[in-house]
């Protein structure tokens, strides 16, 4: 009986294993239109969450018919090293960025957008070239990737916690571009009731991911892209995307 029982111990014991390979915490923060909390806070979770990748990373999981969990939560470093290091989590929308590849295991893309840099309507700042960028105040978001990408190439970024408040420091002077992206700089604009900036370079374009912890097995990560892959064929992406326009 004792044999038995362990024998029965183990299958369960196999059995939970299974049922968390199969499930994923995924983990976000707010970057509109993409990923955002309902409320406008800094945490909510599963129907809390929206966006354009949000709402993707919703029917790439039913699919697939994998069991997860959405959690908005803030700052993006905390939520960065949360997936490095947990297994069973996955973080979005991640720029897969060189420095980035080997950290994890990836599906997607989820979506995509430009890197810009920002300035008031009304400014007579014209850039041809990036560089030129390197005499004037920037504006950044903390451990992002686009604030990298300029610090990377020589140029001084004032960084923020959050990413909405180089809203209010372009429009007061306090900087004089913002690093930001498109339309994600747009619409955080709006939704501080400012409309007069423009886009006055565009100096790259980035793919935006589901970044899993590597400790993910293959065969999961090969679920996922399938099921992503999938929907992009039906049209379902294109259809979320314009739920945001």
């Amino acid at each position: 009986m004792s044999v038995y029982r362990l024998l029965l111990a183990l299958l369960v014991l196999c059995g939970s294993s299974l049922v968390r390979a199969e499930s994923l915490v995924l983990l976000t923060e707010n970057l509109a239109p993409f990923n955002m909390s309902a409320n406008g806070g800094n945490y909510a979770k599963d129907a809390g969450v929206s966006g354009i990748s949000s709402d993707t990373m919703r029917a790439v999981c039913e699919r697939a018919k994998v069991e997860c969990q959405q959690i908005l939560r803030f700052p993006w470093d905390r939520v960065y090293q949360q997936t490095l290091t947990d297994a069973g989590y996955g973080l979005f929308s991640v720029a897969r960025t060189a420095e980035r590849e080997s950290l994890f295991k990836w599906v997607g893309p989820i979506a995509t957008n430009d890197w810009v840099l920002m300035a008031k309507a009304d400014s007579t700042i014209s850039l041809s070239n990036l560089q030129d960028a390197a005499q004037y105040r920037i504006g950044g978001y903390q451990g992002d990737a686009i604030s990298q990408y300029l610090i990377d190439r020589g140029l001084t970024v004032q960084t923020s916690l959050r990413d909405n408040e180089n809203v209010q420091k372009l429009a007061k002077g306090q900087i004089d571009l913002w690093a930001t992206a498109d339309p994600t700089g747009h619409y955080l604009a709006r939704q501080a009731g400012v409309e007069d900036f423009k886009v006055v370079q565009r100096f790259h374009t980035a793919e935006l991911y589901l970044a899993l912890n590597k400790n993910a097995s293959d065969a999961l990560v090969q679920q996922l892209q399938a099921a992503l892959d999938s929907l992009r064929a039906d049209g379902q992406l294109t259809a979320i995307a314009a739920r945001y326009q």
